[in-house]
This record gives C-alpha cells, sequence and structure tokens, in this order.
C-alpha cells in the first residue's frame, strides 16, 4: 500500500482543491495515468498517478481543499484491500496542467496570484488558543498582517486544520462587519456605523440566466480583494508617443514575421523599454510583505494572458534582464500558446517580480491594473492610435504630425516606495520607448 499525497505545484503555493476524481476506490489506475484533477491560485493541472495499482482509498473528497502534503489517496496492489498499517508515503514531484479547466490568475496570486513570495519561517507556527493544528506559511503570514484572532475561527481542513480559505473568509467578514476577529485601524474621521450594512444578494427573475461562478472567476476576485486590501494601490500614467517603435515595426514587420512566425506587436518594445528602466529603479522589482521589501536582482517578467475571455493567467519570463527584444518576443509568444493551451508547467507560472498586463490589443484607452500580490508594481499596456501631436524640430520650431500615441497605467504599492519614485520610473520607461535605436535590436 502507497500513499498519495497532494504535490507542490508552485513555489509559494501550500494548499489545492481537488476539482475531480478520474477513478474510483476499487478502480485499477496506472502509473503516469491522469489520477485526479487540483486547483490551486495559480494554476489547474491534471496530476497522474505516481504509481500503478488499485485504488484502496480516496481521503479528499472533489470540492474539498487541503494542504500540500496531504495524504488524499491510497493504492495498493491488485486484488489488496486497505491496510490498517501505516503505508510508505510516495510524493508526486510535477503534474501536467489540465487542459479542461482555466488556470486561474495571480495576478497572481501570491501568487495566483502569480510570483515569488515573501521570506517565510521554514518550520509552521502553531496556532493559538483554541485550535492547536499548525499554520502554513501563507496562513500564519495572513494571520500576521490582519492580526486574526484564529481562535474564533473554525478551521474546515483535515483534522480541523485553519486553511487559507477560512483566514480570508474572516478577513472578508471582519473587514465589512468590523467583528473583533480582524484587528482594524479605526478612523478618526469617518463616522462608526451603529449596524453593518448586509451586502444585497443578487435575485434572478424571467428572462435571466444563472450561471455558477467557474474556479476561475472566484480564485480570481479572491485574489483581486486581497490585493486590494494588502496593499495601498496608487496609480502613475503617462503618455507615450510610439512613432520611434513604428518606423522600426515597419521597416522589420514582414522579415520578422517569416523568419519567427508570429506577428511584432509594441509589446516586446514596452518589456524591453520596462526591463531597462527597472535597472535604474530596483525598488519597483520588488516584492512587499511580513514588514519586508525584497528587491530582487534580477527580472522575471510576468506577462498577463487571457485565456479566451474565461480568465487571465500571467506565465514568467525568467530572466528577462539578459535579454533583447526579439528573445522576448519569442518568450511572449510561446508562453502565451502553451497558456492558452493549457500546457503551463508549475515553473511557467512562478517567481515573477515586475508584471505586464496588456490590453492594448483590444484597444483600450486606460486600465487601472490591481497588482499582482506580492509583487511591487503592475503596467498596463493600452490601445496604440494615430493623433495629433506637437512636434519640435531641430531648430526648435514647432508643427503638427501625425504620430502613433499611447498611454501606460503604472499601478504600484505606497508601502514600498513613493509617488516621485513611480514617476521618475515612469518617465525613464517613456524617454526608453521615444529615443532608443530600435533598429540596433533587430
Amino acid at each position: 500500500m502507497a500513499e498519495i499525497q497532494l504535490p507542490q505545484l508552485g513555489e509559494s503555493v501550500t494548499e489545492g482543491t481537488i476539482t475531480k476524481w478520474f477513478k474510483k476506490v476499487g478502480d485499477t489506475v496506472a502509473e503516469d495515468e491522469v489520477l485526479f484533477e487540483v486547483s490551486t491560485d495559480k494554476v489547474d493541472s491534471e496530476v497522474p498517478s505516481p504509481i500503478g495499482g488499485v485504488i484502496a482509498e480516496i481521503r479528499v473528497a472533489e470540492g474539498e481543499t487541503v494542504d500540500v502534503g496531504t495524504v488524499i489517496a491510497v493504492v495498493g496492489d491488485a486484488g489488496s484491500a486497505p491496510a490498517a498499517a501505516a503505508p510508505e508515503p510516495v510524493v508526486i514531484s510535477e503534474a501536467a496542467p489540465s487542459a479542461e479547466a482555466p488556470a486561474p490568475v495571480i495576478a497572481p496570486a501570491p501568487a495566483a496570484a502569480p510570483a515569488p513570495a515573501p521570506v517565510e519561517a521554514s518550520a509552521p507556527a502553531p496556532a493559538a488558543s483554541g485550535n492547536s493544528q499548525p499554520l502554513s506559511p501563507i496562513v500564519r503570514q495572513l494571520v500576521n498582517d490582519y492580526g486574526v484572532d484564529v481562535s474564533r475561527i473554525t478551521g474546515t481542513g483535515p483534522g480541523g486544520r485553519i486553511t487559507r480559505s477560512d483566514v480570508e473568509s474572516t478577513i472578508r467578514s471582519g473587514l465589512a462587519s468590523g467583528t473583533s476577529a480582524v484587528a482594524k485601524a479605526p478612523s478618526a474621521s469617518a463616522p462608526q456605523s451603529s449596524a453593518p450594512r448586509a451586502t444585497p444578494a443578487p435575485r434572478s427573475g424571467t428572462g435571466d440566466t444563472v450561471e455558477t461562478l467557474s474556479n476561475i472567476r472566484r480564485r480570481t476576485g479572491e485574489h483581486m480583494v486581497l490585493s486590494k486590501q494588502t496593499s495601498p494601490h496608487a496609480y502613475t500614467i503617462v503618455e507615450v508617443d510610439y512613432e520611434n517603435v513604428e518606423r522600426a515595426r515597419r521597416i522589420n514587420r514582414e522579415l520578422f514575421r517569416s523568419e519567427e512566425g508570429f506577428s511584432l506587436t509594441y509589446l516586446p518594445f514596452v518589456a524591453r523599454a520596462v526591463v531597462d528602466a527597472l535597472r535604474d529603479f530596483p525598488h519597483m522589482n520588488a516584492s512587499v510583505g511580513g514588514g519586508e521589501l525584497i528587491v530582487h536582482n534580477y527580472v522575471n517578467l510576468s506577462i498577463a494572458v487571457d485565456l479566451n475571455f474565461e480568465g487571465l493567467i500571467a506565465p514568467v519570463v525568467h530572466g528577462a534582464d539578459d535579454m533583447r527584444l526579439r528573445a522576448i518576443a519569442r518568450d511572449i509568444n510561446e508562453l502565451a500558446g502553451r497558456a492558452r493551451s493549457r500546457k503551463l508547467s508549475a515553473d511557467d507560472i512562478s517567481g515573477g517580480t515586475f508584471t505586464l498586463s496588456n490590453s492594448g490589443s483590444f484597444g483600450s484607452y486606460l486600465v487601472l491594473p490591481i497588482i499582482n500580490q506580492p509583487q511591487a508594481a503592475i503596467m498596463s499596456t493600452d490601445g496604440v492610435h494615430r493623433r495629433p501631436v506637437v512636434v519640435t524640430g531641430p531648430d526648435g520650431s514647432e508643427s503638427i504630425a501625425i504620430h502613433s500615441v499611447g498611454l501606460l497605467a503604472l499601478g504600484w504599492d505606497h508601502r514600498a516606495f513613493d509617488g516621485a519614485y513611480a514617476a521618475a520610473f515612469m518617465r525613464a520607461v517613456k524617454e526608453i520607448i521615444e529615443t532608443r535605436d530600435w533598429e540596433a535590436e533587430f
């Protein structure tokens, strides 16, 4: 008999939800045959069985959320019955992404979102009185960040263990109703409400279609709410003249497509400019959490990818600071293709240090993105349009010309730096885009 544990699906993933079992007790499973599907805050995966045999026991039902390392099933030899003795654990090291269910945002996430985890203690600390179960690192961080009284939480995990969902639910309800389970700083100016306002429940009527929120939609909502509650969001926006980029695109567009097999868009130019600007603004390329700012000495660029309007995921271009424009474009295209075909691995969505959200392909004017936790900043690249602009000649004379113009919006964590730092970073990105000799990149 051998135990099967919930595998680690990403560097900061600490729990997962079993969304589907492909086998039932008594069924035979072959080694590497898909056994179950698991959903985490970063990716949905179909997990193969590490061994062959007969399913003797399934310990975690569909829909249940458990911590990484939890025994979820027991597999025995053909014809064997479940043994009473403790079986030998078998840990699954990796899993293939699901081809059926879309992978959730990250934004990460803390992932999800999507991103490196803050520095955490290696051993879990015990819970406060009222619950003797140990807390996982991410649960402990949430408890500490929000001052949650764990003695007031009823754990829904195995053996009454407190899960991240339990804490997040307490945080949301506590912040909404002001209950003592969550410590809140009182407002000096806002009047105290005599009674909490209940969130109105939607009601369906004749002609309405009721759709259950998918797992990716629920996870996205949870992460976005948590991000807004965690980070004091601020925004800095600049207008960029892309005419310098447009000239390089026009000259190289056809040759680039024939050589690479995909179109040359504005995104790789923006990504290259961002990577270069981050060298001079290292606090922009950082993670925030646990009272610390972790400044990364490398750039892993998360790129938000739309999954056919069903959700988003942010795969990571690792080592982007060592790449030129063509290499960045290749990685973005390759990762986006694998994201839409549900072929990303856990490593593909781990370790991001700065995120680009590209709404510009849909012609958006301005999007204010939500930070991909625990990163310090995220940039939205919006639509580029032909517009009249004032052009200054070499002799200082001014004239009107038609150029390609668009906005870049930076969402940033006010704990990490202030507005002047964000504005200076955006000025540097703008200057690189507008003045670099992009022809040299080809």
